[in-house]
């Protein structure tokens, strides 16, 4: 199961998460999981995988070659080394640097470039929220002040909005309403997950953080969504998540509902026993939206008039 961040895994190697990246582009060692967010997962193989291409690397043999030795090993196939340089990936370096030389103008600067590169799901999937990640990894490693972290914040997040209104799908009529846990502070990556909504013909409402069961059973009931979309970074203590998730299910009313996040995981057996998804791969989880939505049309209609 994959459930350690970037963080942890740096912490248990003593990998530096800036290399831990540079192994995964250019070699593949490893290919974490990803979550709705576009943080990445590493399972316990992908920490031994880790610590066995550190070892050989320590002892001498070139990042490649140690990379073909572990992949070999596990019967795998060496991809060929990529390019760190393609647009998104500058793009997205360009953006850390600027917030680590607490530079606005040029952070303003950078964060505008990006909007030229592409769709607005693959400016946020392989520029904006990578550079999030990496942004948040380094204060939360001590390399960046609270202030830094903020203004990158403010800066991503207002363009992160603007792209999530030009994506709004015009003539649909199907809605997510998409909010943050009770004390979820943290919702940019949920923006990330409404631009990808979008794609899949959703109009996205965004309710923001902190939003209690409440406000979410209010909204239910006055926008008839088709779904609702919960995110959660750190998961509430065992005696009060079961409540928590218990009110959350009431305040959907039969809505379908997903769960998110880096602390949904933790949270799956309540989620799930009472009939709500937890996100993971988004493809899989745009195939489990769109059967459960069908199931649900189809007993509608079969329900006695």
């Amino acid at each position: 199961m994959s459930r350690y961040r970037i963080q942890a895994v740096s912490n248990m190697s003593g990998v530096s998460t800036a290399t831990l990246r540079a192994w995964e582009r250019r070699y593949g060692v490893p290919t974490p999981a990803r979550t709705a967010s576009a943080y990445r997962l590493y399972s316990d193989e992908d920490v031994a995988l880790v610590r066995r291409m550190r070892d050989l690397v320590a002892g001498g043999m070139a990042a490649a070659e140690a990379a073909q030795a572990v992949l070999e090993a596990r019967g795998a196939s060496v991809p060929l080394p990529t390019s760190d340089n393609d647009a998104f990936t500058d793009t997205r370096d360009r953006i850390v640097d600027a917030a680590l030389r607490f530079d606005p103008e040029r952070l303003e600067a950078e964060v505008a470039k990006a909007l030229a590169l592409g769709p607005a799901v693959a400016i946020f999937e392989r520029a904006l929220g990578p550079a999030l990640e990496q942004i948040g990894d380094l204060w939360h490693a001590g390399k960046l002040t609270v202030a830094q972290e903020h203004l990158a914040a403010q800066i991503l997040g207002t363009t992160l909005h603007h792209l999530l209104r030009l994506s709004q799908p015009a003539e649909s009529t199907r809605r997510a309403l998409l909010a943050g846990f009770s004390e979820e502070d943290h919702v940019l990556g949920l923006v990330g997950v409404g631009l990808r909504f979008c794609t899949w013909g959703f109009r996205v409402i965004l309710l923001g953080p902190r939003t209690p069961p409440a406000a979410i059973a209010r909204a239910v009931e006055a926008l008839a969504p088709e779904l609702v979309a919960l995110t959660v970074s750190i998961p509430p203590a065992p005696p009060q998540a079961r409540e928590l998730v218990d009110a959350y299910a009431d305040a959907c009313r039969g809505t379908l509902w997903i769960v998110g996040g880096h602390g949904a995981d933790p949270l799956r057996p309540f989620v799930e026993a009472r009939g709500g998804l937890v996100a993971g791969d988004l493809n899989d989880l745009r195939t489990s939206i769109e059967r459960t939505l069908a199931a649900q049309r189809r007993g509608r209609r079969a329900a006695p008039r």
